[in-house]
């Protein structure tokens, strides 16, 4: 790959998953903050990239992708070892869990953050109700989540900002506990001693345990919300 990847980001967003991809996959890439303070995901710019106005965009030789899923597999594709390959007997259950985490994981963690985008009024009542299906998601996971013994894959990458979230915004975070999912606990320990992760905290300010033990972003640029 000679030309170089461009990541559209902002600190502590979707875009970190693919930032830790990235990074995994020893792809080389620049980044263009996204100043969400500044509601720069409605830029006529940004809006030229990525008509949806959602963070992130990567803009690849092919042009410019987004959807965090679809960005993740592209890279997966071009790495060579963070996702099976289209034959192996394994990708079945891979593609299941990346389109679980894309389509029901990531869209209740939205309604949870974003409820006014969702209902107008009661809202505090669509997160409670967000919170009960999400403890259940997270008792999936823990129970059917094999490839949680593997943090170096394009899954670890999407489950683990989405775990960091889940125990930082959204108002009560009281719900979001990890003392009786211990392959839950075990498995952001680990990422939190990864390059990636590391080379990760340090772009975006996310402190020294981002996802076992996270505290809000103190990034060097933009804003995370």
């Amino acid at each position: 790959m000679t030309q170089k990847l461009i990541l559209y980001y902002a600190p502590d967003n979707a875009s970190l998953c693919v930032r830790l991809a990235l990074l995994k996959a020893g792809i080389g890439f620049e980044t263009i903050l996204v100043d969400r303070s500044q509601n720069g995901q409605r830029n006529p710019q940004y809006l030229q990239v990525n008509p949806n106005g959602l963070i992130p965009t990567l803009v690849t030789p092919s042009g410019p992708i987004y959807e965090t899923a679809a960005i993740l597999l592209w890279i997966a594709d071009h790495a060579g070892d963070m996702f099976p390959d289209p034959i192996a007997p394994e990708r079945a259950n891979a593609v299941t869990w990346l389109f679980w985490l894309s389509n029901t994981f990531h869209p209740a963690l939205r309604m949870l953050f974003y409820p006014h985008n969702y209902i107008e009024t009661d809202q505090e009542s669509l997160r409670l109700r967000t919170r009960e299906r999400l403890t259940t998601y997270l008792d999936q996971l823990e129970t059917h989540a094999q490839w949680l013994d593997d943090d170096t894959g394009i899954l670890a990458c999407y489950l683990a900002p989405m775990l960091r979230w889940s125990a930082l915004y959204g108002g009560d975070t009281h719900w979001f506990a990890l003392t009786t999912r211990p392959r839950l606990l075990s498995f952001l320990q680990r990422m939190d001693t990864t390059a990636a992760a590391m080379n990760a905290s340090r772009a975006e300010g996310l402190g020294p345990t981002p996802f076992s033990a996270p505290t809000l972003p103190n990034p060097p640029e933009g804003s995370a919300t």
